[in-house]
């Protein structure tokens, strides 16, 4: 039987950090938007769109990954340890949210590396003038470094299995996409 509580919490963590999306998030929203002739209004939404499901779906594919990391560190009795990183890192976006301290800087600067070799993937990808570029540069996007999304990555990892991480993280980023459409 699926619990919904992770589900739930980890939807609410992503609406209620809407202001660090819409800070973070939107020049690339606003990018991408201005990109489409205004006369396009309709075709403007379905590419921001999809857009955003292919990020939520690159979030999804990282909590699996993640998951099944977690998954084989549990066994070999690190799961509470994977629950206090959570736990800690919750607390570290909270206070990273309210500007309170910056500390989760440094986690996002650690995923630049990563970051450094996806990157250009999603170059030529530009201009997105179709619903196809859409989603895989949103798959693309979902990798960019990101505090909030590192803390939401801990939380589903702390379910203990790949697929329970992988819905806690789409959850997560259903969460993100009213502030990041908007």
């Amino acid at each position: 039987m699926l619990d919904w509580s992770p589900l739930i919490a980890a939807f609410l963590l992503g609406l209620f950090s809407s202001a660090h999306c819409v800070g973070m998030c939107g020049g690339i929203m606003g990018a991408l938007s201005m990109a489409i002739p205004a006369e396009a209004k309709t075709r403007r939404w379905w590419i921001l769109l999809f857009y955003n499901i292919g990020r939520i779906a690159s979030y999804g594919l990282i909590g699996v990954l993640a998951g099944a990391m977690a998954s084989e560190l549990a066994q070999l009795g690190a799961a509470s340890w994977l629950r206090w990183i959570a736990g800690l890192l919750l607390i570290a976006m909270g206070l990273y949210l309210a500007d309170w301290w910056r500390g989760l800087t440094h986690l996002e600067t650690a995923g630049r590396y990563l970051w450094a070799y996806i990157q250009p993937l999603g170059k030529r990808l530009m201009p997105v003038d179709s619903i196809s570029k859409a989603i895989l540069l949103g798959l693309v996007w979902g990798w960019l470094p990101c505090g909030l999304v590192y803390s939401a990555l801990a939380y589903a990892m702390a379910q203990g299995q790949a697929t329970n991480a992988g819905m806690v993280m789409l959850s997560f980023g259903f969460g993100t996409l009213p502030s990041v459409l908007a």
